[in-house]
């Protein structure tokens, strides 16, 4: 797929001030809005939300909760209140449920390219849901913002860039992840997104080749691709001798110049 040059710019620009993988950014927006930052309806730009019924349910104070459940926006049981299939709907059905408690409201949505809950406003620095979602409805920066800092809780997103896709998936999309795939899927989106990044490195150029020295997910990720393709190596982001020598093997063995440094036809060809 393709992402939007504005969305992979915010991602660069979001990592390095949060200190988070901007490839890991680009895959989780990938696998859960497919990096689309807004939706456009009724004369508005807003991000991508998911209304959640039980946790507004359980955001609510007693009075009200009584009035949501009355009204069919809050419910003790998840999946009671049904989530809208379009975006304006959901929309609609947010601003009805901030009508009543406008902070509830917004603890109770997935905001933005991450879909990170706003119940997390606490632990992700923000000085309420309300102030979370204000981030989100900002721009694609705040809604990497949100989802850097929680990529950052539990070191996340190092765990895509060592390879770990089944640890990633199982802590971000929950303990049922296998049903849908999330871990095939999250791996496919960080595959296109280091790629992508790749290739619109210094104003469109493709960057240059992975070479030894470098470190980091781009690395990791090489480093997986050289064992699922029979190589034994550690895949610890850090490109030495021992990657050197196998990635050498590799390009020998599929007929490429064997340089050693992984150049664009090395990477399409491993895949």
């Amino acid at each position: 797929m393709q992402v939007g040059r504005d969305v992979l710019e915010a991602a660069r620009r979001v990592g390095a001030a949060e200190g988070v993988e901007p490839a890991a950014l680009v895959a989780v927006a990938i696998a859960e809005t497919r990096a689309v930052p807004l939706a456009h309806f009724d004369g508005r730009s807003e991000p991508l939300i998911r209304f959640e019924g039980h946790y507004f349910d359980r955001l609510l104070p007693k009075a009200e909760r009584a009035r949501a459940r009355a009204l069919g926006l809050a419910s003790p049981k998840a999946g009671a209140v049904r989530n809208p299939a379009s975006q304006p709907g959901r929309w609609r059905l947010f601003d009805r449920a901030a009508a009543i408690d406008p902070e509830a409201a917004a603890g109770a949505v997935s905001w933005g390219l991450c879909q990170v809950m706003g119940a997390h406003w606490k632990r992700l620095g923000f000085s309420g849901a309300a102030d979370l979602a204000k981030a989100a409805r900002a721009s694609p920066d705040g809604q990497f913002r949100i989802g850097a800092r929680f990529l950052g809780l539990g070191r996340l997103a190092d765990r895509l860039s060592a390879g770990d896709f089944a640890g990633f998936a199982r802590r971000y999309n929950g303990p049922g992840f296998a049903r849908n795939r999330y871990d095939a899927k999250i791996r496919t989106a960080y595959r296109e997104a280091l790629s992508m990044l790749a290739e619109t490195a210094d104003g469109g150029a493709v960057s240059s080749r992975l070479r030894r020295g470098e470190r980091g997910g781009a690395i990791a990720e090489l480093q997986a691709s050289l064992n699922r393709h029979g190589a034994d190596i550690a895949v610890d982001g850090i490109f030495g001798p021992a990657t050197q020598a196998a990635l050498s093997a590799f390009q020998h063995k599929a007929g490429l110049p064997a340089t050693g440094t992984g150049d664009r036809a090395t990477l399409a060809a491993l895949g």
